[in-house]
């Protein structure tokens, strides 16, 4: 396991990305690293549409307030490209991610992360 300065967090919408917030709080924890949770909306997203959506990213703010994390939520079309910046913006050198459903979509997403971030490690972290 690496020593790592500063982690980000990449979450959905779902109560359940609580366990990437958590995964990256052990890992810190060891290191004493920064943590950074993010999660990308689409721009024609509206979660305050979208009661259960807005009360799942409350509660991952809460969950990432209690490890020490702030929770970002950005608006972009280009995900990976705005999860890149932000990683560049704040010396991210490692990326915790959840497993897609849909592996073939979580590799592209993972593919393409890997080439904007080359220097970074990024894990992927098992729905089990």
């Amino acid at each position: 396991m690496g020593q790592y300065k500063n982690i980000l967090v990449c979450v959905t919408q779902q109560k359940t990305c609580e366990r990437l917030i958590r995964k990256a709080a052990d890992i810190g924890g060891e290191t004493h690293a920064n943590l950074f949770v993010i999660h990308v909306a689409k721009n024609e997203w509206n979660f305050l549409d979208n009661k259960k959506e807005g009360e799942a990213l409350e509660y991952l703010f809460n969950i990432s307030k209690s490890v020490g994390a702030n929770l970002s939520v950005l608006k972009s079309d280009e995900i990976a490209k705005t999860i890149s910046n932000f990683a560049k913006d704040n010396n991210i050198d490692c990326i915790i991610m959840g497993e897609s459903p849909d592996d073939h979509k979580e590799n592209n997403f993972y593919n393409e992360l890997k080439a904007l971030l080359n220097d970074v490690e990024i894990k992927v972290i098992p729905n089990n």
